[in-house]
């Protein structure tokens, strides 16, 4: 075989290799030029910006339960070390029980407060959410729309009238000022989840039970909370997450220390024992052992609830 006859074998023999890399690069290409091939494209997109968005959300927790677990003084040492060993599970006995704070009586404290503003502002925000959402009387959506302007004032633009009020009614250094709102209305943004929502439910629900001989309320009670149970859930964890982290409120209107919640009484530790890293993160993790319990058992309810309460019109 002449040299030149060896070459063009080579050369025959290279680009019957390269034919079938070339198409599959093709074929590829095409497949991404599909509607089903950019759909995949896209949702694996989303799944990785999720994924990375979870690792950066994660992170701080975690670091906080690591430094939780650590000997004084390595906390900040350099490269960080996220598994200390050994863990000084310690930590959070000494920060509970030992830190001269009462925390169980903080503890109790929140928990007062949460239950009673769950409970209130289920049943004062559901209840202004049904006037709105079901009955017709005049000026209805204007007053709707009233009341969701309240929700562009800041807290603090009422903070001052609402403590002369409360000093008025002698309720400085009782629990009264930080229940007794909830009652009132709920909240705006509240009556909006709970208006969305009931909107959603078929009007032809309400007729059928008033030819029952059902009144406004038997509905309210008997036919519309048992359909609801998505948003109620929805609101029942906002207003304890709003309760259980709340600070600026108990700390104007709380004076006393047996009185103090959780989040005042994080920050008198801080001032107590502020360089002491370990147990402050040891204090911060217990705090928020409550909040991930109850998000996980009401996740499933809460998720399907902001979806449908953000849908729906009349």
């Amino acid at each position: 075989m002449s040299e030149t006859e060896r070459i063009d074998s080579a050369a025959l023999r290279a680009e019957r290799r390269a034919k079938p890399a070339q198409d599959q690069r093709g074929g590829l290409i095409s497949w991404i030029g599909t509607s089903q091939g950019r759909a995949q494209l896209g949702r694996t997109a989303c799944l990785l910006l999720l994924l990375f968005g979870s690792v950066v959300m994660v992170i701080p927790f975690f670091w906080l339960v690591s430094t939780s677990l650590k000997i004084r003084g390595t906390e900040f040492i350099f490269p960080p070390v996220w598994i200390p060993r050994p863990a000084m599970w310690s930590n959070y006995y000494t920060a509970i029980f030992d830190s001269g704070l009462p925390f169980p009586r903080f503890l109790l404290n929140t928990v007062i407060i949460s239950v009673a503003n769950i409970i209130g502002g289920l049943f004062s925000a559901s209840l202004a959410g049904f006037g709105f959402a079901r009955m017709r009387f005049p000026g209805r959506d204007k007053l709707f729309v009233l009341v969701l302007a309240t929700l562009m004032l800041p807290d603090i633009v009422t903070q001052i009238p609402s403590y002369l009020l409360f000093r008025l009614f002698h309720w400085i250094d009782t629990f009264l000022p930080l229940i007794v709102p909830a009652f009132l209305g709920g909240g705006a943004f509240n009556i909006f989840l709970f208006r969305q929502f009931f909107m959603t439910i078929p009007y032809e629900l309400d007729e059928a039970a008033r030819i029952d001989g059902a009144g406004t309320l038997q509905i309210y009670l008997r036919i519309i909370l048992p359909l609801s149970q998505p948003v109620l859930a929805t609101v029942a964890v906002f207003t304890f997450l709003a309760s259980w982290n709340s600070f600026l409120g108990p700390l104007i209107y709380l004076n006393s220390m047996e009185k103090m919640t959780l989040a005042v009484g994080l920050r008198a530790f801080q001032g107590l024992r502020g360089t002491e890293w370990n147990l402050m993160m040891a204090a911060a993790a217990t705090m928020m052992v409550p909040v991930l319990i109850v998000f996980f058992v009401a996740q499933r309810y809460f998720i399907q609830g902001i979806v449908t309460s953000g849908f729906g019109g009349r």
